[in-house]
């Protein structure tokens, strides 16, 4: 059986939307489940960006000024998407289209820079975007290379030997209590639990490569790291927490993050979302 492809623009703008792709912590089950395992074919989503940010946010530049919305074209989205890329957001290839892709990008800039997440490119995000703000640091005595997971403003960011390597809008646990009724290992069973996911340090464990069916749904290119909930990609990451407890992040992202996140790496989940 195959799975969907990223449908594009309108996968992250799912912002009323709950899609059953997330993992979460049970709290309660008419009948246990073992850890799901295995993997099911694996998707070609979009090619992340390559190039790696610097430790510190670059000198300020001259941004276009120009407004941007959604499905807008030209150099000024280019000059966006390039900038972004610059500070170590995932915007996608820089084609000078401002699609789904982009606009998760720029939703975790905003984000980090205080401005209330909108698909709209304006004054105040293009004056950050010339002397922006780096991302709050959570673990202030962690390690070097570890990931750090910001609930209250929904951004995960990952520092390699101390510098930051990337910074993705993310979707955690919706904190609504759940009971989904699905067919897992041959027969129909009941999964019931608090779709939260819990601050605290936890460390990087199994992973796996491409879809992966766990009992609540499908997972892109999991990285576990508290029991099953995991970091992986979703076909819907909107602006409020969503998950069964699982942090989702765009496929683009998810694509990439393997190559940079390896196994026993610390991870940080700090704050709460006040929607």
């Amino acid at each position: 059986m195959g799975f969907p492809r990223l449908p594009g623009v309108a996968a992250l703008l799912t912002a009323g939307a709950v899609v059953v792709s997330g993992c979460g912590t049970q709290i309660a089950s008419r009948t246990a489940a073992p850890p799901p395992s295995g993997s099911a074919a694996s998707v070609a989503p979009p090619a992340a960006a390559k190039s790696a940010p610097s430790a510190e946010p670059e000198p300020a530049v001259e941004a276009p000024r120009k407004t941007l919305r959604l499905g807008a074209k030209g150099s000024a989205v280019k000059w966006l998407q390039k900038r972004l890329t610059e500070l170590g957001y995932r915007p996608g290839k820089a084609d000078g289209r401002y699609g789904g892709t982009t606009l998760a990008a720029v939703w975790a800039f905003q984000k980090v820079n205080g401005i209330k997440p909108t698909s709209t490119i304006a004054r105040r995000t293009w004056q950050a975007l010339e002397t922006p703000k780096a991302p709050r640091v959570l673990a202030r005595n962690g390690r070097p290379t570890r990931a750090e997971v910001d609930l209250t403003k929904q951004v995960m960011v990952l520092y390699v030997r101390g510098k930051v390597k990337l910074i993705t809008h993310v979707s955690s646990g919706s904190n609504i209590p759940y009971c989904e009724t699905t067919t897992w290992q041959g027969r129909k069973q009941r999964f019931c639990g608090s779709a939260s996911t819990p601050t605290g340090n936890y460390r990087t464990t199994w992973r796996v490569s491409g879809w992966h069916k766990s009992y609540l749904g499908q997972l892109y290119n999991p990285i576990f790291f508290n029991g099953g909930i995991a970091f992986h990609g979703a076909l819907s990451v909107p602006l409020h927490p969503a998950s069964h407890g699982c942090v989702r992040m765009p496929m683009n992202v998810a694509e990439e993050l393997p190559g940079l996140l390896g196994k026993g790496v610390p991870v940080h989940v700090r704050g709460r979302f006040r929607g």
